[in-house]
C-alpha cells in the first residue's frame, strides 16, 4: 500500500528545496489570521495511511490522503481560497521527496499541477479532479517527505526525547512531520499508522487507536533487526490529535470494566525506572473514568487507553486519541520524589486528559479561536472531579481562585489582554494563556451556576446529542445549553467577546424600619452592554452570627440593580460566594469594611468567602504597611482573627485552616495596587508575618509539636484529605515559626527546626517545606542553609524531578544575592535549555521574586540574555516566558518601566527572533 508509484514526482533534491532555501535567506512575514476570517477549505481528507521509518538522524514519512470535496452544511458560507487541496507544511524541516495523484499519468510539473508557497503545498483542483477521473472518481494525494526528529528542539511535531521518539502536534505541530491540511476542522479517520524502527532500541511502537498487526522486517542496516507495527483510529480526528510513540519503554498495565461492561486495557510506559512511579496515575484515571460516567454519562469508546511519561514536553499533557502524552511532572509520583501538590497535579491533569476524550476530541473546535471550547470546559470539568472525588471542594476552589487572580487577572490587566475566544493570533501557541483555560473555565461555570447542576448537565447532552464527531464553535455549545433549559442565554454570550476582568461594585443598606436589606450592584466592563454576572449572595445576622438568608444568585444584567430582602435584623453580606463570577468585587466606598471581613472570616458558612475575607482583610494591612499608613487598628483586627482561626475548634479540616492563615501571595497582592513594587510587597507582607508569628509564638510551637507527633506517628502514607490536610498545616506553622529572623538566637532557633524537619521528613512533601524555608537562611542560619542544599541535591541521586524542585527552591530564594546565585546555576552542569521542566524551573522561577526586580535592573539584563539563547532553541518556551515577565511593565514605576522596556526592544531587534515571541514582543510594546 505504500510502495513508491512510477508515476510520482521523485528526485534526489527535495521538490521544496529552493523554497525552503528562499524562506530561510528571506522569511516572510509574520501573518495575523482573524477569526472573522475563517473559511472552509474546498477539499478536506477523509481517510490517511501513514508509514514512518524511523533512522538514526533521518525518518521518512508517507502519507496517503483521501480527498473529498466539503460537504458544507446548508447555510455555511461558501469556502474561500485556492480551487485545489491546501495541504500545511514547514519546508525548512520537512523535505518533499514524492508527490502524486493516483490516476495522473506522468509526473506532476511544478506551477503546473501544484504549487509550492511558504508553508503551502496547493494540489490544483484539475490536477485532483483529472486523477479522479481515471481512479473510479476517488481522488487520492500520496507523498513521501524526510524530516530529522533528532534536530527538532522545538519540541512540535515528531522529535527525540532522551531515547524515544514522540510527538506533540497541537497546535501546528503536524505540519511539522507532513504536509497535510493541519486545521481542527478537518476530521480524516486514520485507517493506518504504520510505524518501523530498530527492535533493540525501539521494542515499543506506539500510536492512535487499536494496534492491528506488528513484527519483524527488513531494512536495518549492519544486519539490524527492525520492528513494524500497524495501529487503525476508527474515530475520525484532526490532525493535532495525531500521536506517535517509540522507545525502549517499561509498562504497567491495568484494566477498568465500563458502565456498560467492556474491559478497557490501560497501558502506563515510562523509562524502565520509572515505572514505579506510575501506580498513582493509574488510580487517578480509574477515578476520572469512573467520576464521567456517573456525572456526565460519557463512557470510554476504545478497548485500549495508552499513556506515555515524556521528560521533554513543552505542555503538561497532549490528550490525543488513545494515546495521551504526559509531560513527566504530571504523571510520575512517589512518597520520596512528589509533594503532595504534585499528587494533587497529576490526579488533575490525568483527569483532564481523559475528560478531552469526549470534550476535545469527540467533539472538538472548528477552529483554534474556540480553544476554549475545549479547553476552558475540560479545565472546569478536572476542578469539579478534584472537588468531589476528595471531598475537598472548598479547598479546590479556593486553589483555582488563586490561581485565576493571579495569573489570570494579571494577564486581564496587560498587553496580552484577550477575550476567551481570541479574535486574531499571529502564533497560536501564545493562546494557550490563563485566559482561554482559567477564565473560560469560568465562564462554563457560571452557566452551570445559572442554570443549576441539572440544567447544566440537560445542555451537556444535547451538546454531544447535536456535535458527537463533529468540529464546532462557542456559539454551539451555548445554543445547546440554551435549547436544553428553554432559556435565552444571548446576553452570556458576551463573555466569549469581551476582555479585561469585570468590576462589580456594591453599596448595602439596612432600613430598620421596614426590615428590609438593600443592596446595590454596578457594572464595569471592557463591553458596551452589561454581561450577565451571576452574583452569589447570602446574608449573615449581625448579632449572632447566624444565615438568615441561604446562597441566592443574583442575576446581575444591567449596569446597575438594587435587590432588596425582608430581614428581622441588620445583616452582614456575604457576596459572590464561590467566586460565582470571574469580576473584581469592590465597595462602592472603595475601601474595605475591615469589621465585616473580620465577621465573615469567623461566621461565614461558605467555605471559600471565609477563606476570601480573611485574605482581604490580611491584604489590607499589608498594603497599609507598604503604604506607610496607620495599619495597628487594622493589625489588630489581623491578629484576633488569625487567632480565632488558629484556636477555632469547629474547623474540621487542616487544610481548610491552613489556607485560612496563610497570607495573601505576591502576585495576588500585585493586583490590589496601580504601582507594582515587588520588593515593597515582599517587605511589607513579611513584616505582617513576623508580626503574627511573634505573637503567636507559644501556640504555633504547640501547635507544629502536636501535628509533628501525628505526622511521624502516622507511618503508612497517605494522600487522603485528612492527611494531606494534616501535612499542609503543619507546613504552615512552619513557615511562620522560621519567619522570625531578626536575631542571631532566632536565627538558630529557625535553623534548628527547619532542619530537624528536613532531616526527619519521611516523604517529599515535609522535605520541600523545610528545604524552602531553610534556602532563605543568612547569618546564624547560614551553615544550615548550605548544609541542605547539598544533601537535598544529594538525595536527588540525579532524578530529573527532584532536580528541578531542588534548582526551582534555589532560583527563589529569599537572599540579597540571589541573582549571583542564579548565574552560577545556569552554568551548573544539571541545567539545560532543551529541557523545558528544566529552563521554567529556574528562569521563572527567579522572575517570580522580588529580587528579579532590583533597582540595578540587572535581573531584567538576565532575562534578555536568557531568553535570547531560549528562543534559537524552543520559541515557545521563550515566548511564554517573556509575557510571563515582562509584558506589564506599564504597571511599574518609570525607572523599571524603562529597563523592562529596553529589554522588549532589544529582543524585537534580534534578526532570527521567532513569530512565537515576536507576537508577544510586539505586544508587550504597544
Amino acid at each position: 500500500f505504500f510502495l513508491l508509484r512510477s508515476n510520482r514526482t521523485m528526485t534526489s533534491t527535495p521538490l521544496n528545496a529552493a523554497l525552503a532555501a528562499e524562506t530561510k535567506a528571506n522569511p516572510p512575514k509574520p501573518v495575523e489570521v482573524v477569526r472573522l476570517e475563517y473559511a472552509p477549505l474546498k477539499y478536506v481528507v477523509s481517510k490517511v495511511s501513514l508509514d514512518f521509518k524511523l533512522y538514526t538522524g533521518r525518518t521518512l514519512v508517507e502519507s496517503v490522503l483521501t480527498v473529498t470535496d466539503n460537504d458544507l452544511q446548508k447555510g455555511e458560507s461558501d469556502v474561500g481560497g485556492e480551487d485545489g487541496l491546501v495541504l500545511d507544511g514547514e519546508e525548512a524541516t520537512v523535505k518533499l521527496l514524492a508527490l502524486s495523484v493516483d490516476g495522473c499519468e506522468g509526473a506532476l510539473v511544478a506551477d503546473v499541477d501544484f504549487f509550492l508557497k511558504p508553508g503551502k503545498l496547493i494540489i490544483k483542483g484539475d490536477t485532483l479532479r483529472r486523477g479522479a477521473s481515471s481512479n473510479e472518481n476517488v481522488m487520492v494525494v500520496r507523498t513521501t517527505v524526510e524530516i530529522v526528529p533528532e534536530d527538532n528542539t522545538q519540541l512540535s511535531g515528531l522529535y527525540k526525547s532522551g531515547d524515544m521518539y514522540c510527538t506533540q502536534c497541537e497546535a501546528e505541530g503536524f505540519r511539522r512531520i507532513t504536509y497535510y491540511p493541519d486545521r481542527p476542522d478537518v476530521m480524516a479517520t486514520f485507517e493506518q499508522v504504520r510505524v518501523e524502527a530498530n527492535s533493540k532500541d525501539f521494542p515499543v511502537l506506539l500510536s492512535n487507536g487499536n494496534l492491528v498487526k506488528e513484527g519483524t522486517c527488513e531494512g536495518g542496516t549492519n544486519g539490524d533487526t527492525r520492528k513494524f507495527a500497524v495501529w487503525s483510529d476508527p474515530f475520525p480526528k484532526p490532525s493535532y490529535l495525531f500521536a506517535l510513540v517509540a522507545g525502549d519503554l517499561g509498562c504497567l498495565e491495568d484494566s477498568f470494566t465500563t458502565m456498560s461492561g467492556r474491559n478497557v486495557a490501560l497501558r502506563f510506559y515510562s523509562e524502565h525506572k520509572n515505572v514505579s512511579k506510575l501506580s498513582y496515575a493509574v488510580e487517578s484515571l480509574k477515578r476520572a473514568m469512573k467520576w464521567d460516567e456517573d456525572t456526565f454519562g460519557l463512557e470510554y469508546d476504545l478497548d485500549l487507553f495508552n499513556v506515555v511519561a515524556v521528560e521533554s514536553f513543552n505542555m503538561g499533557a497532549m490528550e490525543n486519541k488513545s494515546l495521551n502524552v504526559f509531560n513527566t511532572s504530571c504523571v510520575l509520583a512517589d512518597p520520596k520524589t512528589s509533594s503532595d501538590a504534585n499528587y494533587f497535579r497529576v490526579e488533575g491533569i490525568i483527569g483532564h486528559e481523559y475528560f478531552h476524550n469526549w470534550t476535545g476530541n469527540r467533539v472538538t473546535c472548528r477552529d483554534w479561536f474556540q480553544l476554549t471550547l475545549k479547553e476552558g470546559l475540560t479545565v472546569f470539568r478536572d476542578q469539579q472531579f478534584s472537588g468531589q472525588i476528595n471531598n475537598c471542594a472548598a479547598v479546590t476552589r479556593i486553589s483555582n481562585v488563586l490561581t485565576v487572580r493571579g495569573m489570570q487577572f494579571k494577564e486581564d490587566a496587560g498587553p496580552m489582554s484577550h477575550p476567551i475566544r481570541p479574535d486574531a493570533y499571529i502564533a497560536m501557541d501564545n493562546f494557550y494563556t490563563a485566559t482561554v483555560y482559567r477564565k473560560g473555565a469560568e465562564v462554563i461555570r457560571m452557566y452551570d451556576t445559572i442554570l443549576g447542576t441539572g440544567g447544566f448537565r440537560k445542555g451537556m447532552d444535547l451538546y454531544f446529542k447535536r456535535h458527537d464527531g463533529s468540529a464546532v464553535t462557542c456559539d454551539d455549545f451555548l445554543a445547546a445549553m440554551a435549547d436544553a433549559n428553554d432559556t435565552d442565554l444571548s446576553q452570556f454570550s458576551r463573555w466569549y467577546s469581551t476582555s479585561g476582568t469585570p468590576t462589580v461594585t456594591y453599596v448595602s443598606s439596612f432600613d430598620e424600619e421596614k426590615g428590609l436589606f438593600v443592596i446595590g450592584l454596578s457594572q464595569t466592563s471592557r463591553s458596551d452592554e452589561p454581561l450577565f454576572i451571576p452574583v452569589a449572595l447570602g446574608l449573615l445576622d449581625k448579632e449572632t452570627g447566624e444565615e438568615v438568608l441561604p446562597t441566592t444568585v443574583l442575576e446581575l444584567k444591567e449596569m446597575n440593580q438594587t435587590f432588596t430582602f425582608p430581614v428581622k435584623g441588620d445583616v452582614v453580606p456575604s457576596i459572590l460566594r464561590n467566586f460565582s463570577a470571574p469580576v473584581k468585587m469592590v465597595p462602592a466606598s472603595g475601601v474595605v469594611n475591615e469589621s465585616d471581613m473580620a465577621f465573615l472570616a469567623s461566621n461565614d458558612t461558605d467555605g471559600f468567602n471565609r477563606w476570601d475575607s480573611a485574605q482581604q482583610l490580611y491584604a489590607a494591612a499589608i498594603l497599609k504597611v507598604m503604604d506607610g499608613k496607620e495599619y495597628a487598628e487594622t493589625l489588630d483586627l489581623v491578629l484576633s482573627t488569625f487567632g480565632a482561626t488558629l484556636k477555632d475548634a469547629s474547623i474540621s479540616d487542616d487544610a481548610i485552616r491552613a489556607y485560612a492563615l496563610i497570607l495573601p501571595g505576591e502576585s495576588t497582592l500585585a493586583e490590589a495596587v496601580t504601582v507594582v513594587d515587588p520588593p515593597a510587597i515582599r517587605n511589607a507582607r513579611k513584616f505582617v508575618k513576623k508580626a503574627i508569628a511573634k505573637k503567636f509564638k507559644t501556640e504555633l510551637t504547640a501547635a507544629y509539636e502536636k501535628l509533628t507527633a501525628c505526622v511521624e506517628a502516622d507511618t503508612v502514607f497517605k494522600v487522603d484529605g485528612e492527611s494531606t490536610g494534616r501535612r499542609r498545616l503543619r507546613n504552615v506553622y512552619l513557615g511562620y515559626l522560621c519567619a522570625l529572623d531578626e536575631t542571631a538566637e532566632q536565627q538558630i532557633e529557625a535553623a534548628k527546626i527547619a532542619t530537624a524537619q528536613f532531616e526527619a521528613a519521611s516523604g517529599m512533601t515535609d522535605k520541600l517545606a523545610a528545604f524552602n524555608c531553610l534556602v532563605s537562611m543568612s547569618g546564624e542560619g547560614s551553615s544550615a542553609r548550605d548544609a541542605a542544599i547539598q544533601k537535598f541535591y544529594d538525595d536527588a541521586n540525579g532524578d530529573p524531578l527532584v532536580i528541578d524542585k531542588w534548582f526551582a527552591c534555589l532560583a527563589s530564594a529569599d537572599l540579597p544575592d540571589l541573582l549571583d546565585r542564579v548565574v552560577k546555576l545556569t552554568n551548573h552542569p544539571d541545567f539545560t535549555l532543551k529541557v523545558p521542566n528544566r529552563c521554567r524551573a529556574v528562569i521563572l522561577s527567579f522572575t517570580a521574586s522580588a529580587a528579579f526586580h532590583d533597582d540595578n535592573g540587572k535581573g531584567y539584563e538576565f532575562l534578555g540574555d536568557m531568553l535570547e539563547k531560549i528562543d534559537k532553541v524552543n520559541s515557545r518556551v521563550s515566548a511564554r516566558t517573556t509575557a510571563s515577565s515582562f509584558l506589564s511593565w506599564k504597571r511599574y514605576n518609570e525607572e523599571r518601566a524603562s529597563m523592562m522596556k529596553a529589554q522588549l526592544e532589544r529582543l524585537k531587534a534580534m534578526p532570527t527572533i521567532s513569530n512565537d515571541l515576536l507576537e508577544i514582543v510586539m505586544k508587550g510594546l504597544k
